[in-house]
């Protein structure tokens, strides 16, 4: 199958872009890395009137320390973050994240904020964004505006932005260097079935002292555990987390079902996946923990 016909524009500036957008009534689609919406457009999943390349604008393609955080352009795709050896200290989980999307053709080309745009709820951009209260620019003709990431996200595949709106960057708050990823899925470098992300830091006495959880797959968008977040801290992760980890999973939402999975199977994948994640991210807290 071959896609509708469209329109094809490449501007040459953010403004030229935001204008095209705001032109098209809705009915145009940006294209940055092309790793999602080609896909969808060969599928016609997607029938637009216009596709918007911005492939080539100047400026967007880069990733820099901003405070404790970084802050990545639109255009900096999977590849620039898998190799980057010039991140600040306890950012290793951006690297490790950039390695578990697709293949190195997909991770070329592919881009961070792009898959923030698509908002497929299991995504582990979408999910490791979500872990860390990551922050949006959206550009649009009135001007910029920033958006916690958490309130991007409309639902599968939709977010809050209106037709003449485009993400130009994203800022990822400096997480505990202890944050790990974990997922199942269907087959290597596909989008996983379940995925769960885990940020935990332990005090001298070996207790939590922060945790942050969350989990991609279960709903249609990734979500944070602030319930179980509350139950971790202040206990020693040898003691009871495997049930706090089930008594939350269980209490959540029915997960949906597809042709891929089932609906309980992703409920028992998500606490595997998210006690995964916790253990990783407590043997790194363990082996940062100074000796006396």
């Amino acid at each position: 199958m071959k896609p509708v016909r469209f329109a094809y524009h490449q501007p040459t500036s953010v403004g030229e872009a935001i204008a095209l957008l705001g032109s098209s009534g809705g009915t145009a689609r940006v294209l940055a890395g092309g790793q999602s919406l080609i896909p969808q457009l060969n599928r016609r999943a997607v029938r637009p009137e216009a596709v918007v390349d911005i492939g080539r604008l100047p400026g967007l393609r880069h990733f820099v320390v901003e405070g404790e955080g970084l802050r990545i352009g639109a255009l900096t795709t999977h590849h620039d973050l898998e190799t980057a050896d010039r991140l600040p200290p306890g950012f290793a989980v951006v690297p490790e994240t950039a390695r578990l999307i697709g293949h190195p053709p997909v991770r070329s080309r592919g881009t961070l904020v792009g898959s923030l745009a698509h908002a497929d709820p299991r995504a582990e951009w979408c999910l490791l964004a979500v872990l860390l209260d990551a922050v949006v620019t959206v550009r649009g003709a009135y001007g910029a505006r920033s958006l916690p990431v958490q309130d991007l996200f409309a639902g599968d595949g939709r977010t809050v932005l209106v037709h003449d709106e485009l993400l130009t960057d994203v800022y990822l708050p400096r997480p505990e260097p202890t944050a790990a990823l974990s997922e199942t899925a269907f087959q290597e470098g596909g989008l996983p079935l379940v995925a769960a992300g885990a940020a935990v830091r332990l005090g001298p006495d070996g207790l939590a002292v922060s945790v942050r959880a969350a989990l991609a797959g279960t709903a249609d968008r990734p979500v944070r555990l602030p319930a179980l977040e509350r139950a971790l801290c202040g206990t020693r992760p040898d003691e009871g987390w495997q049930d706090r980890v089930g008594e939350a999973v269980a209490e959540l939402p029915e997960p949906p079902s597809d042709e891929l999975a089932e609906s309980s199977y992703r409920r028992r994948a998500s606490a595997a996946m998210l006690l995964r994640a916790l253990g990783r991210s407590v043997s790194r807290a363990r082996a940062a923990a100074p000796a006396f």
